[in-house]
């Protein structure tokens, strides 16, 4: 991932070539080619993460809020795996381990963990150029910002995606009855983890779906009652991310 340790230091990439390439000669070089493109269609459809396809359409100029880094990374893998370029602003733990297997390039990612005072800057300016943008405010974003943001992500079609509370979302997904399995009443070792993913919109009644988050053979899926899916597994004792 091309990280920036702070948001007053350039970033640098540490992907193959040997060189490390500043994030804002890459900004610069992405601002280079939209100013290239011409009128994207508002609204347009964003490629999802098979586990949430049906559940959710995501489009672009769209704000998604989420509760967990798990759906954080599932939102991102969608556009990342068909090639575009995502962005995380303000998150320091995020693995890239976690990332890759959840279906996100990682040498097509810009993260600024610790973007100070200037989250809504960063922010705004990673939207002008990225498909999509993760954001982790550590304070109350008001409603004016919010929506001069999202004004902004209508006109150059990207999403966004706040993880924990930010105003005027689209649609919100959270997590809930979270389950290990594999354990085997102690005996055993974690294998896969189990939950519900709720999508809400507004005042609509959600819509929800059990998925392997992720299933035993690691990938991210929904949970078919069949014998390939039987696996012994507990309540969680802690909610997880």
């Amino acid at each position: 991932m091309l990280a920036s340790p702070s948001s007053g230091s350039s970033a640098q990439s540490g992907t193959e070539g040997g060189g490390a390439r500043p994030v804002l000669e890459v900004v610069a070089d992405l601002r280079r080619q939209v100013d290239r493109l011409q009128g994207r269609p508002a609204a347009e459809p964003v490629p999802v993460h098979p586990g949430l396809q049906g559940l959710l359409d995501v489009r672009a100029g769209g704000v998604y809020g989420v509760d967990s880094a798990s759906l954080a990374l599932l939102l991102m893998a969608g556009p990342s795996a068909r090639g575009a370029w995502c962005g995380i602003v303000g998150v320091r733990d995020l693995g890239v381990e976690a990332a890759v297997a959840m279906g996100v390039d990682p040498t097509r990612t810009i993260v600024v963990p610790d973007p100070g005072d200037r989250l809504l800057e960063v922010t705004a300016a990673l939207a002008d150029v990225l498909a999509l943008v993760v954001v982790r405010p550590q304070r109350p974003v008001s409603s004016g910002d919010a929506s001069r943001l999202a004004a902004r992500l209508r006109t150059r079609g990207s999403v966004l995606v706040p993880w924990g509370s930010w105003p005027g979302c689209d649609a919100r997904l959270s997590l809930s009855d979270v389950r290990w399995a594999g354990l085997e009443q102690g005996a055993g070792h974690l294998q896969a983890r189990r939950a519900t993913v709720s999508v809400r919109r507004g005042d609509a009644p959600g819509r929800t779906r059990s998925l392997w988050l992720p299933a035993p053979d690691l990938t991210v899926r929904a949970v078919v009652q069949t014998g390939e899916d039987a696996v012994d597994d507990v309540p969680a004792p802690v909610r997880s991310a």
